[in-house]
């Protein structure tokens, strides 16, 4: 709970920083371009409709999509690895050379294989993730103790027990932080992928403001992403919270 009224302190005195300097960057620039942010929040009423709750919801569906098949694959690849040198010597250059890629240069490719619509997205989503995910699990499995290791096998656990009780625990809190790394990164991808083949998604909303010069719609759409992508944020660091306790107490 300390920690949570910490994030929260640092959240209200970021906000705060951050609404001042636009404040002072709206009258400097004297252009409806970059409009004063009291402006923006008088017309946040008008914001909460029933449209932008479909765009926030098909945003966060593209990203949890992103996100379980991120783990579903990367978690298991990234044990393997670490547990087996031959896997490692044949994925782990390919995954070094794959890992630096900008992914979002391959959403012409992605639209070709899956269409314009949620398909491509969630793939440019899964393959932000999912090589942190390998990497961040294959870093994590190789620092746990080998005493750990000892002890279960002395106790008679067998393979996936050992990766239940030791490997996934292990794992688990840089994993969760790799997580959080690579949200943001996807939420802020989620506005240039959404800006084709659909019509629903925050992304979409931003751009289609902006080409209406709508811009009081277009900085309350970055308004309402940046405020997803901050809530995806704090929600990581409440599962860590809870998942890792452990973590916690050795800080």
């Amino acid at each position: 709970m300390a920690k949570l009224l910490k994030q929260c302190k640092l959240f209200i005195q970021g906000f705060l920083l951050f609404n001042l300097l636009w404040f002072v960057a709206s009258i400097l620039m004297d252009t409806n371009v970059v409009p004063n942010p009291l402006d923006i929040y008088q017309n946040i009423s008008s914001l909460m409709t029933a449209e932008i709750i479909i765009h926030i919801l098909y945003s966060i569906k593209r990203i949890a999509l992103g996100l379980v098949m991120s783990l579903g694959v990367g978690v298991p690849i990234g044990i393997l690895i670490a547990y087996s040198k031959k896997v490692n010597k044949i994925l782990y250059p390919l995954i070094y050379l794959c890992y630096p890629i900008p992914k979002s240069v391959l959403l012409p490719v992605a639209m070709l294989l899956w269409g314009m619509r949620d398909g491509s997205k969630v793939v440019i989503i899964f393959l932000i993730i999912v090589f942190q995910v390998i990497v961040s699990v294959r870093d994590s499995v190789v620092t746990i103790e080998p005493s750990m290791y000892q002890v279960m096998k002395s106790a008679g656990a067998g393979r996936w027990q050992i990766i239940r009780h030791v490997t996934m625990p292990g794992i688990l809190p840089q994993l969760l932080t790799s997580i959080r790394i690579s949200l943001g990164t996807a939420v802020s991808v989620l506005f240039f992928v959404e800006g084709y083949g659909t019509e629903f998604g925050l992304g979409y909303y931003i751009l289609n403001a902006w080409s209406r010069i709508n811009y009081i719609d277009m900085y309350m759409g970055i308004l309402v992403i940046s405020l997803m992508g901050f809530a995806l944020f704090i929600l990581i660091d409440l599962l860590s919270n809870v998942l890792c306790k452990w973590s916690s107490i050795e800080e």
